[in-house]
């Protein structure tokens, strides 16, 4: 089985493919991030779907990398005989979704093998294989796929294999495009324009970041992997490209990480216009205030790329999961959950786009008000929190301040751009709203110091009456609940430092039962939590831990995989990667860390109380 760090992320703003460091393809839904996939042997085997371009004999060595600036892999494979490269890539499209696939001879004379086992419907479905057009195409219910190129083919055992030999010079060429069955073949296109019209379109990108600190690398490699995670037509972005890869191999922590998170709405809004990229700000927030709008009340923490809200979970049992970690799961029953801290993040993304100047949009202000009506009743019950947990429901510290932080901004929002009261508020003048925002935030904040806080460990805990650490609290200074040298928030830190570094890593919490009861009604087992571990980076920085908060970044950066991939946790006794791959969140977090810290020198760093820094 491939180690989870040994793929390469492919894209193309509307899906993704997984290449492996041997040259198969082993994940690449059709034709969006949520569809099914037609290879889909990276949960499961062979016979579950893949392509496979590599040398016959045995590999000596492998090198890749992205060229500079895109995400276009060169995979250079060494044998006895001599050299291959393999490049990959996936043009940005308009309609149909390409894989193309360039065999390129380096040195000496390369004998190869290709082995193509298409599997619609996530590796459940057997295709039709036949010619057609002078093209290959495997057909299966709405599903096509169309295969073009020089190198010849085969069928063999329900597959599709080929040999030829590459010498010094040479170049082969493989295209497949996923098309609607009822439809007629798509159009071919020239592989070699497309490469050089890709390069040019992912090289025009990057050159807009406008980032240039010290580890400009890892956040251009990061930023790309953001833009190759959203969705080009509506703007939303998805949390991974993947579903099931296990928190830790042979569990049963296994989800669809396929659609869109309110709760990464604000660090995505934020990491964009820091870095200059206000298109791709702007599509974000339009498309949040589309999916999110409708009934305050039914508000959901996630939806489809396009905003749809059914996101129906099942669990695909033909499939065994990466390394036996079952159930493989398609969808995600979270979307039904209660989770307070999304209204603090939906108006937390909407004050920092008017921060940094995208468009006022006044329907956008009416939602908001109308969302905070509903907070207003709801913001005391107990949830799910942000970890989605799937045990009884808590009165989570983290919900809690984000519930504060949705007032707290609505507020700022009223003085900073002298907002109004809306129309649906004609009872109430902007300084009456206004003054009973103040009042619930106050009472919000009052309730979290006095039921959240434990006197004994100095700290505040998970959960009101909780001993327990959860990480999420590092972000109560981020956010502007209590300010970093708060003698409690040092507290805090100082007891996640205590309970839940491992290896120099954070844990999010830990998952051993309290008490009677599991805190997330799942079986302990998972790896370190990175985007919480870059959390603590930002911590120290606030707290002028500068030294500290350095050495951790630089750990933070080692785990990444060659390419500069990084998924949402990882296993430091193995020194692996775990979860979903490649995570957004987790990427997010490292543009964040890497301007935070290029923006402090050796001094305490102060808290404007409205999620930034200064």
């Amino acid at each position: 089985m491939t180690r989870i760090e040994d793929y390469a992320l492919l894209g193309d703003t509307q899906t993704a493919a997984l290449v492996a460091k041997d040259g198969s393809i082993d994940w690449a839904p059709f034709p969006r991030f949520d569809s099914g996939s037609c290879f889909a042997a990276l949960l499961g085997a062979r016979e579950h779907g893949r392509w496979s371009i590599a040398p016959s004999a045995r590999v000596r060595s492998v090198r890749r990398r992205y060229r500079q600036g895109t995400l276009v892999l060169e995979t250079d494979l060494e044998t006895e005989d001599g050299e291959v490269r393999l490049i990959d890539f996936m043009p940005v499209r308009d309609h149909a979704p390409d894989l193309v696939r360039i065999v390129e001879g380096r040195r000496g004379r390369v004998p190869m093998h290709l082995d193509l086992v298409v599997r619609f419907d996530n590796g459940r479905l057997l295709p039709w294989v036949r010619q057609r057009e002078g093209a290959l195409t495997a057909v299966a219910g709405p599903n096509a796929l169309c295969l073009r190129g020089d190198i010849p083919m085969r069928g063999e055992n329900l597959a599709t294999v080929g040999d030829f030999t590459v010498a010094a010079g040479e170049r082969r060429v493989m295209v497949a495009t996923w098309f609607p069955s009822h439809e007629s073949l798509p159009l071919p296109i020239d592989p070699e324009a497309a490469l050089r019209d890709t390069e040019a379109w992912w090289r025009e990108w990057s050159d807009r970041c406008c980032y240039d600190g010290p580890w400009r690398e890892a956040v251009l490699t990061s930023l790309m992997v953001l833009k190759a995670l959203t969705f080009a037509p509506t703007g939303g972005m998805v949390a991974a490209p993947t579903t099931s890869l296990p928190e830790w191999p042979g569990g049963v922590r296994n989800w669809d990480y396929r659609y869109c998170w309110l709760r990464d709405a604000t660090m995505t809004l934020y990491v964009l216009m820091l870095t200059g990229y206000t298109e791709e700000a702007s599509a974000w927030r339009e498309w949040l205030l589309r999916a999110a709008a409708g009934d305050p009340a039914r508000l959901q923490i996630m939806y489809g790329v396009s905003g749809e809200r059914r996101l129906a979970e099942y669990e695909a049992d033909w499939l065994p999961g990466y390394e036996g970690s079952s159930p493989v799961r398609i969808g995600n029953q979270a979307h039904e959950q209660l989770q307070l801290d999304v209204y603090g993040e939906l108006s937390d993304a909407l004050f920092q786009a008017r921060r940094f100047g995208i468009g006022a949009d006044p329907w956008a202000w009416d939602f908001e008000c109308a969302l905070l009506d509903t907070l207003e009743s709801r913001w005391a019950e107990p949830d799910e929190g942000i970890w989605e947990v799937r045990g009884p429901r808590r009165h989570f510290t983290h919900s809690k301040v984000m519930s504060w932080v949705a007032f707290d901004r609505a507020i700022k929002s009223v003085e900073c751009f002298c907002l109004q009261a809306p129309q649906a508020e004609a009872s109430s003048t902007t300084e009456q709203l206004v003054a009973r925002w103040r009042a619930t935030r106050d009472r919000i904040h009052a309730e979290v110091c006095a039921r959240a806080f434990d006197p004994a460990r100095n700290a505040f805990t998970q959960s009101y009456g909780s001993s327990r650490m959860d990480a999420s609290l590092l972000l109560m200074p981020m956010v502007g609940f209590l300010p970093p040298h708060d003698p409690r928030v040092v507290g805090t830190v100082a007891a996640i430092e205590r309970d839940l570094l491992r290896d120099g890593f954070v844990q999010r919490y830990r998952a051993e039962s309290e008490g009677d009861a599991s805190v997330d009604g799942l079986p302990p087992g998972e790896g370190v939590f990175l985007p919480c571990t870059f959390w603590l980076v930002d911590a120290y920085v606030q707290m002028g831990r500068m030294t500290e908060a350095r050495a951790l970044f630089e750990r933070l950066l080692a785990v990444r995989n060659d390419l500069g991939l990084l998924s949402e946790e990882y296993d430091p006794g193995a020194k692996r990667l775990l979860g979903n791959f490649p995570q957004a969140l987790t990427h997010l977090a490292l543009v964040g860390s890497a301007h935070n810290l290029g923006g402090h020198a050796e001094r305490p760093a102060k808290s404007r109380g409205d999620g930034t820094k200064t």
